[in-house]
């Protein structure tokens, strides 16, 4: 990462050593706390497990995830779109990801793809390109959206079900070791209730914010649990993915 003493906390920050979305209205909506809360916690739990050496941080923008993984990483390389709005002075490069990528065959042991891969509009190719140059044992971790609104017009092109997502893993020679459906109904409800009452004036956003909160907490208890995983086989929020990829691609 290029001047890591210039990064600061953005999308993502650490409370109590759990990491959150940011509560500072002008980096994450006060409409889309709830997806991103949901988000963070999976990259808390899997970042420990399955980062390591030389990791491609893909579509970083202000990398938000440096400090989940810098702990157990060797070096991490971030490149973004050159017309991204999220710039930060921690770029490594501009690259269009939507052409091969500039980096050699199998040299990172972990690529990273947080809410990118809805923006490419040639998926195959992405998939392909993060299998060529992911070490054999290397991991894929990423996240995508699904009932979520569109968002960085006009260049949000896809939303993919988890059967779309183990297909494009497969075929580019990822071995899927997690793939889960991150909220259900409630979540998908609450998020667009949220969205919209935080456009209202006056009561608006502290209803949106209560509304969010009161929907992770009950998302913590086994019932609530256990309610977004039934739900989010057919209205899930988000999926997260981890990926290991294989001898041969």
């Amino acid at each position: 990462m290029r001047n890591p003493h210039l990064w600061r906390p953005t999308r993502f920050v650490l409370r109590g050593g759990r990491l959150r979305a940011s509560r500072d209205p002008s980096v994450v909506g006060v409409g889309s706390r709830l997806a991103v809360d949901c988000v963070a916690r999976l990259y808390s739990e899997h970042v420990p497990r399955h980062c390591s050496g030389r990791l491609l941080d893909l579509g970083c923008g202000q990398v938000p995830l440096h400090q989940v993984y810098a702990p157990f990483v060797e070096r991490s390389v971030c490149v973004d779109w050159p017309s991204s709005h999220h710039a930060s002075p921690c770029l490594d490069a501009a690259v269009d990801l939507s052409e091969p990528l500039p980096f050699r065959a199998q040299s990172f042991d972990t690529v990273l793809a947080s809410d990118v891969v809805e923006h490419v509009p040639d998926p195959r190719l992405l998939w392909r390109e993060m299998a060529r140059v992911t070490r054999p044992g290397g991991k894929l971790l990423l996240n995508v959206p699904f009932f979520y609104w569109i968002h960085e017009a006009p260049h949000d092109y896809y939303r993919y079900t988890e059967f779309a997502l183990r297909l494009l893993s497969e075929e580019a020679g990822f071995r899927v070791l997690h793939l889960e459906t991150i909220g259900g109904l409630r979540e998908v409800l609450v998020d667009i209730a949220a969205k919209r009452l935080a456009k209202k004036p006056l009561l608006g956003k502290p209803l949106a914010s209560a509304l969010q909160g009161a929907c992770l907490w009950f998302g913590r208890t086994a019932w609530g649990a256990a309610r977004s995983r039934k739900t989010g086989r057919a209205y899930p929020l988000a999926y997260f993915l981890v990926a290991e990829r294989g001898a041969a691609v």
